[in-house]
């Protein structure tokens, strides 16, 4: 389903409103970076008729490379979408939503997050950079996602993307976020700053690697959004596509230390096949126990189409990759 949303419309108009009047540029303005005509869109979705030329002159329109939805459940009777409770699927090559479930219904995203992290660590550090951990990125709870980093161990930006994506460790996001922003909270402020600047304005984050808080949040159509900028970092791709990397680096005594991080995701690892006609290029898995189940895929169908899929706060982790099965087989095999 290809229809611009009124909430997001009424965002936008207004964002365009103020650009055409010349009003003051505010200290926390938004400023948007991919932009839809909206005399051309307008005339597209029957919003003026064909004739009508007082919106010829203009601000472009946002997103103008984005898909987007009015919001409305898609095929969910054709999939076992009582498993979850928010999922969708991109077509980046159409610009279509061809499924949707509760896609702007607010959800907790775990370790998801750590896709925007990534995202602005390349946007904003330096690769080569040497992060020293600290003792609250260290200090993680035991049963947590990490990287087995100690306080003072040494490994550079680069390194350390390397765990956060593929280990998923929570330490590892801790050290990037005092790495570019010099602490969590600096860091969480340039997160709800650039989330908006994507158009990802139903979101709230307080921390770099999700776990879990009430007043950080986000949605299936803002994950997108924030995924689907990050993609077009080479580099970003090739973290979410690795299955094993060999780090070595410093601990505080100067000592050298080796570790094998691997990819939490099972269609990486072989242990869970995509559906005949997708191949799965890479993405980011997230859990707790409020969040549920979460998975952010990239991937093509056999028409070269690239493919955002994802589904939010499925019941299992069986359940999380059969509902994306159904919605890679069902609605992203073909355009």
């Amino acid at each position: 389903m290809k229809c611009i949303s009124r909430r997001a419309a009424g965002l936008f108009l207004t964002a365009c409103i103020l650009f055409i009047s010349g009003c003051g540029q505010p200290d926390n303005e938004i400023v948007f970076s991919n932009t839809y005509d909206i005399y051309e869109t307008s005339k597209k979705y029957q919003l003026i008729s064909a004739d009508d030329s007082s919106l010829r002159n203009t601000a472009p329109y946002f997103a103008s490379d984005c898909c987007v939805s009015d919001g409305k459940d898609l095929g969910i009777d054709q999939t076992s979408s009582y498993v979850a409770e928010a999922a969708g699927v991109f077509n980046l090559a159409t610009k279509e939503v061809p499924y949707a479930q509760n896609i702007y219904g607010r959800m907790y995203p775990a370790s998801t997050t750590k896709i925007l992290t990534a995202y602005l660590a390349l946007k904003y550090g330096d690769l080569n950079s040497v992060i020293t951990v600290s003792e609250r990125a260290a200090d993680q709870e035991s049963d947590s996602s990490v990287c087995n980093l100690k306080a003072g161990d040494k490994l550079s930006l680069h390194q350390l993307l390397y765990g956060l994506m593929m280990q998923s460790g929570n330490d590892a996001a801790i050290a990037i976020a005092e790495g570019i922003s010099g602490s969590v909270e600096a860091f969480a402020d340039l997160m709800n700053e650039e989330a908006k600047a994507l158009g990802a304005t139903d979101s709230h984050f307080v921390n770099p690697n999700g776990l879990h808080d009430d007043d950080h949040y986000t949605t299936v159509y803002d994950l997108y959004l924030i995924f689907q900028a990050a993609i077009e970092n080479e580099l970003f791709v090739d973290l979410i596509h690795t299955t094993e990397y060999t780090v070595d680096y410093l601990d505080p005594n100067g000592i050298s230390v080796q570790q094998i991080w691997t990819s939490t995701n099972k269609y990486l690892l072989g242990t869970e096949l995509a559906p005949g006609g997708i191949t799965v290029v890479g993405g980011k898995t997230g859990t707790t126990h409020d969040a549920g189940y979460c998975l952010v895929l990239l991937s093509n169908n056999a028409a070269g189409d690239t493919i955002i899929s994802i589904v939010m706060k499925a019941d299992c982790r069986n359940n999380l990759y059969y509902y994306m099965n159904e919605l890679l087989s069902g609605f992203a095999v073909d355009s």
